[in-house]
């Protein structure tokens, strides 16, 4: 194994040890494996940790590109890159964080495009009238109340076990990014539905998840994502419907309904009021749009 190799394998090891979660885990691993393996072409060993420069990392990022991959996409391949590096530094492997002299690629400033909450409640409602005739009623209608009822990431939802529900007094126990754990309410549609679900809820002995797939095992994220799809697709005719869909939409519909920013902040679990002021934009755009057709002086 080269030195290079090496230290990433350490910095991992130092990630589980803090608990990541297992999708950062995941994440880290499979940019720094495609760092690892461009600077290991056939034959030839990585340089040395201490022998990167700007220029080697712009080189990489520079192939990165080329690949067509988008700014979002090398900004978070090279944000790892700067995680690494200061572990190197703290570690005294490198003496300067050479990753950090890199400037991030600018991405473009979108907003996520949300559903109105007519759109939601019609597919949710379509939902439960079981129109496609699926076997799993309960359990995807569930789904759906609680990503869009709790704002939940698909990850929180796939989460869940049944002893973080509190059914009577209507509050789960997510455990979010970092494992940081936070109470979310849940309503009477969403009481309803996992009520429902639960009765004819089937799992294999001991599986202590909410959600579980058609062999009784926790249902997995790529599941969930697959399972929200289906419904946008067929009853939505959205197929690029995905459970963040949800999430923005529960934010946006809350600000735009008078709900406290901040209250929002500790229900979607972000660590910065920052990274929730995003729906702040959705909502101004959306009232725009009704002034310039309903003001006269618009």
């Amino acid at each position: 194994m080269s030195p290079l190799a090496e230290q990433i394998e350490r910095f991992l090891s130092e990630l589980a040890r803090r608990n990541v979660s297992a999708h950062t885990l995941a994440a880290y691993r499979s940019d720094l494996s495609q760092f690892l393996e461009y600077f290991s072409p056939p034959g030839e060993h990585p340089p040395l940790p201490a022998e990167f420069d700007v220029l080697k990392i712009r080189e990489w990022l520079s192939a990165l590109y080329s690949q067509k991959l988008m700014a979002v996409t090398l900004r978070r391949k090279l944000a790892a890159l700067r995680t690494f590096f200061r572990f190197l530094v703290v570690e005294k492997v490198v003496a300067k964080n050479m990753a950090r002299l890199v400037r991030l690629p600018k991405a473009p400033r979108t907003l996520p495009g949300v559903m109105t909450a007519e759109q939601t409640n019609s597919l949710i409602d379509g939902i439960g009238e079981n129109a496609l005739e699926r076997p799993s009623l309960a359990r995807d209608l569930a789904i759906f109340e609680f990503l869009y009822g709790c704002g939940l990431r698909v990850s929180e939802l796939a989460g869940m076990n049944l002893t973080d529900l509190d059914r009577d007094q209507r509050w789960v126990r997510i455990r979010g990014k970092g494992r940081k754990e936070r109470q979310v309410p849940f309503g009477s549609k969403a009481a309803a539905a996992l009520d429902r679900y639960l009765a004819e809820r089937k799992a294999a002995p001991l599986e202590t998840a909410v959600f579980t797939n058609n062999r009784g095992g926790r249902l997995s994220d790529r599941s969930a994502r697959a399972i929200v799809k289906f419904y946008g697709t067929r009853l939505a005719g959205d197929p690029s419907l995905h459970p963040h869909s949800l999430r923005h939409a529960f934010a946006t519909h809350l600000l735009s309904d008078g709900a406290d920013l901040r209250a929002i902040q500790e229900l979607l679990g972000h660590a910065r009021l920052s990274t929730t002021q995003k729906y702040t934009q959705v909502s101004l755009t959306d009232l725009m749009a009704v002034y310039d057709r309903a003001h006269p002086k618009a």
